[in-house]
């Protein structure tokens, strides 16, 4: 090159070469400048750094130029500056790039875009709004690029009122019609699910490009509007673009969603014709798309025709089998990945351990975790939460939970996921606590972490807990969100907050079987039978199909108020709906008639069973025995063990009551030690309360008392209640004493508990310590439970308190039972007046005052069925020695079948006698 050219011809050549993007020759140019030792000038910096451009072999070339700037003093102007800015932005040198751009002299309006924009590429969001909004305050007008690139920061980091904000700005400064500009808003709404002013600002783009249909469909896609996402694609054919990777991949993604399998064939043939189907991106949606429409054939296919170096095909594979429950098959894969040389990620490993937990694998799930640690994978976040998922959900809770205090990255779904492994397995207060040292630690909770958060409220009844975490899901935006609201109305309904659980329930837009199953079981579980099947019979008007759980819930809710008329409607129903094939299906219509009163009906549901279970065995056995049949219980007892059916602690419950029942002491004894010599069982308080309800019925109270002495257990309150129950009816006072000690130190606030030592005192006629322990009770404000009956009358339930005057037909109810009386005495019936009131208050008080609520209940049951229907009355307490009595001699004078459930058994009085044979 002649010396004697100029700086200016030197710059004349550089800028002349750029233009026609000889790069090497830019380069190769500026080098001659430097060889001859002359100051290239700040353009000739500038078109040096332009034709390095980001690659990465230029790096070593970028320093030496920026070195020289440094010498030169060119590092204040931005004419070399913004191209350095834009350099190290596009390779991630972010403080290099601010360094640079600190220390600009003056900053125009590409300083001010290449930083920006370098902040936002980088995914550094919160830095390019701050930098934005220090532009705004230095009074320097933005540009279509600035604001796209803020939009674009606005969309990564999930800032999306700040989105809006920008929006407002584009408007003002009339930059709508700027492409770039639309498609960066386009992408914004889409992504936080705003996808109505996404489409909307699509139409009213004026230009659009293949850019701006790719923004769409892919938001399309991804908010679940896949069908609009393949109209949107025909727009874009008709518009003359032809579709990238991109749109493809996001085509096929849609497909997948919603099952569309032949408008998907037909893009795999379009990306074969287009030579596209090599693309890892599509490849890896052709298999999803595949996989998703459940062709494994066509997916394995595919599979085998790729060259298989892509790890993202094996591990959609490893997902296909996993969701078939082929555990071999994602072995077999798994192994051959190994022999192929093919390295896992960090999404092979969860892939196989979810089919692990899918089958309960758990054997294999830890080998999978020794291959972890070996691989030094165990700390990648990802592959933690699954490992905590797989153990959680199967019910290894402490390997973890150790996992999880492992951890050095705090991360929402690994916490999520023990949450919820506690209280899938009923570890409540354990879920809570851990709901709270995620919140301590700084984690906002998802909406899966907060709905499991709520399950675990309502396990416990902890109302307070869950009305303070249903606010946060609505601070955090989740208060439409299905699983979040499907669990509130689960918990609202078990604490029978009957009103709050109908509002969570309206609440939720898109009710699933789980919303209707939630709301029945929870008035189920907290006693609101008759709100649950009133739900039963609106999910049914409402043409939701009801499962086998819904069943099993309104049944109950039927049998545990008697409803024997709806119960056989709901047993119609599932026999419709082939339910009754199933062992829990029959498990619940036997326990249905049980409780109804109904033994023949649940006699023959029992022995129509296809197949039983111990549950069926249990609730047949239980059957018996609250019905006052404990020999047949326990004939059913040894059928069960002959067939080949192992005995629980819920069946020996039953064992040990039926013995109780009929009086079988040593029966009933020989089958408590038989638990742990033969069976293996520890008996639990419930047995124990079992057997001294044995000894205490026979009247043996100083056996059962020195029983309780001899327990290897603390005896509880159900122990003590059980004693003192018996010292009642055989009138022993110094046991009775002696129990009641106990028992009110364990129970100081039940009033049941009073009231029966008071009636222990009423029977010996010790009337002033009677009065004695009334006074405590009220010193202590404790109140008694009132007795309360209910029977069903022509599909209503009619509810009966003591001397009740509420009922409208009340004064008819007593006339007609004042007519049942006497004719009761004209054959006998001699009514034990007032057994636990003394003289003087019979005298004083009103008789009206003191008919028991079930005797109201039988009198209005006779007024309003007709005369061959049995009446079916439930109470909430131990019916007494005169209301037992009376109905043995109503059931004679009328020909009546009654069927009374009291708080320990059933009664079938008929032809004036009763099933338990007096004893009860």
């Amino acid at each position: 090159m002649p010396q004697s050219r100029s700086i200016a011809s030197w710059n004349s050549l550089i800028a002349g070469c750029l233009r026609r993007k000889e790069n090497n020759r830019v380069l190769d140019l500026f080098s001659s400048v430097v060889r001859e030792h002359r100051d290239p000038g700040v353009v000739a910096f500038a078109g040096a750094l332009r034709a390095c451009g980001a690659s990465s072999k230029n790096w070593h070339i970028v320093q030496q130029i920026h070195g020289r700037i440094v010498r030169h003093g060119f590092c204040g102007d931005p004419v070399a500056g913004n191209p350095l800015i834009d350099l190290y932005s596009k390779s991630g040198y972010m403080e290099s790039a601010w360094s640079v751009f600190a220390e600009l002299s003056s900053r125009d309006s590409v300083s001010w875009v290449a930083m920006v924009s370098g902040f936002s590429q980088n995914g550094l969001g919160e830095e390019a709004l701050r930098l934005y909004h220090w532009m705004h305050q230095s009074r320097v007008a933005p540009t279509p690029y600035v604001l796209s690139s803020v939009l674009s920061a606005c969309t990564k980091s999930e800032f999306f009122e700040h989105g809006k904000q920008v929006h407002a700005q584009v408007i003002k400064q009339g930059f709508c019609s700027e492409t770039f500009v639309g498609n960066a808003l386009v992408t914004l709404y889409s992504q936080c699910r705003y996808l109505n002013l996404a489409e909307q600002i699509f139409s009213e783009m004026s230009h659009r490009d293949r850019v701006t249909y790719n923004a769409l469909i892919s938001g399309q896609v991804q908010r679940g509007s896949s069908e609009n996402a393949l109209l949107t694609f025909k727009k874009m054919q008709f518009s003359g673009f032809e579709p990238d990777p991109v749109t493809i991949s996001s085509l096929l993604t849609a497909c997948a969603s919603i099952g569309v399998i032949q408008k998907g064939e037909q893009l795999h043939s379009f990306a074969l014709k287009s030579g596209l189907s090599s693309d890892y991106i599509i490849e890896g949606s052709i298999l999803d798309l595949y996989v998703k429409c459940a062709n494994i054939e066509a997916a394995h296919e595919f599979f085998n025709m790729t060259d298989r170096t892509n790890v993202v095909l094996w591990n959609v594979m490893l997902v296909a089998y996993g969701q078939m429950g082929n555990l071999q098959q994602s072995f077999d894969l798994f192994y051959q990945m190994h022999f192929v040389g093919m390295q896992p990620n960090q999404y092979t490993y969860p892939s196989i351990l979810r089919t692990c937990t899918y089958v309960g694998a758990l054997d294999l799930g830890e080998q999978i975790h020794t291959l972890i640690i070996k691989t030094g994978f165990e700390l990648n976040v990802y592959v933690s939460s699954v490992l905590i998922d797989m153990y959680s959900k199967c019910g290894r809770l402490t390997s973890a939970r150790e996992i999880l205090d492992r951890l050095s990255e705090e991360d929402v779904v690994s916490w999520t996921a023990m949450i919820a492994g506690y209280a899938q397995h009923e570890f409540f207060v354990e879920a809570l606590r851990t709901f709270q040292e995620m919140h301590m630690c700084g984690i906002r909770s998802d909406n899966i972490g907060l709905a499991s958060a709520v399950s675990a409220c309502a396990g416990i009844k902890a109302i307070e807990q869950g009305l303070q975490i249903h606010a946060q899901a609505c601070v955090f935006g989740y208060s439409k969100d299905l699983s979040i609201g499907n669990s509130l109305v689960n918990l609202y309904a078990k604490c029978g907050r009957i009103m709050e659980a109908y509002s969570a329930f309206q609440i939720i837009e898109l009710k699933d079987e789980i919303s209707w199953n939630g709301l029945i079981s929870g008035f189920a579980q907290s006693g609101h039978c008759e709100e649950a099947l009133k739900v039963f019979v609106q999910m049914s008007r409402a043409g939701v199909k009801a499962n086998l759980f819904t069943f099993g819930s309104a049944i109950s809710s039927s049998a545990n108020i008697a409803g024997i008329k709806q119960g056989k409607q709901i047993h119609a129903k599932l026999i419709k709906f082939g339910y009754d094939s199933e062992i829990e299906g029959g498990n619940a219509i036997v326990s249905l008639y049980a409780k109804c009163g109904s033994i023949d009906d649940a006699k023959i549901a029992f022995s129509g069973m296809y197949a039983r279970n111990e549950i069926s065995w249990n609730a047949m056995i239980t059957c018996y025995s609250q019905h006052g049949q404990g020999r047949e219980a326990l004939k059913l007892f040894e059928q069960m063990k002959d067939d080949g059916f192992k005995p629980n602690h819920v069946t020996f419950l039953g064992v040990l009551a039926a013995c109780s029942h009929v009086g079988l002491i040593d029966d009933g004894l020989n089958y408590f030690n038989s638990m742990s010599e033969v069976h293996g069982i520890v008996p639990r308080p419930e047995h124990y309360a079992c057997v001294v309800d044995i000894l205490g019925r026979a009247g043996q109270l100083d056996h059962a008392r020195g029983f309780i002495e001899e327990m290897p257990i603390n005896p509880d309150a159900m122990v003590w209640r059980t004693l003192l129950s018996a010292c009642t009816v055989h009138k022993n006072v110094e046991i009775g004493e002696f129990a009641a000690h106990h028992l009110l130190e364990q129970e100081p606030h039940d009033s049941a508990n009073y009231v029966l030592l008071s009636n222990v005192y009423a029977v010996a006629r010790k009337w002033g310590l009677r009065d004695h322990v009334r006074q405590i009770m009220r010193d202590r404000g404790v109140k008694k439970e009132p007795g309360r009956s209910w029977i069903e009358v022509k599909n209503v339930v009619h509810a009966f308190f003591v001397g009740d005057q509420l009922h409208p037909l009340a004064d008819a109810i007593y006339k007609f039972l004042e007519d049942l009386n006497k004719r009761a005495v004209a054959i006998g019936y001699k009514q034990e007046k007032y057994f636990l009131l003394n003289d003087m208050e019979q005298e004083q008080k009103d008789h009206t005052a003191y008919v028991h609520s079930e005797k109201l209940a039988v009198a209005f049951g006779h007024m309003s069925l007709s005369p061959e229907a049995p009446l079916r009355v439930i109470k909430n307490l131990r019916v007494c020695n005169d209301c037992h009595t009376w109905m043995k001699f109503i059931s004679d004078v009328t020909g009546r079948v009654i069927i009374l459930r009291d708080a320990y058994r059933f009664h079938h009085f008929e032809e004036g006698a009763c099933s338990c044979t007096d004893y009860w």
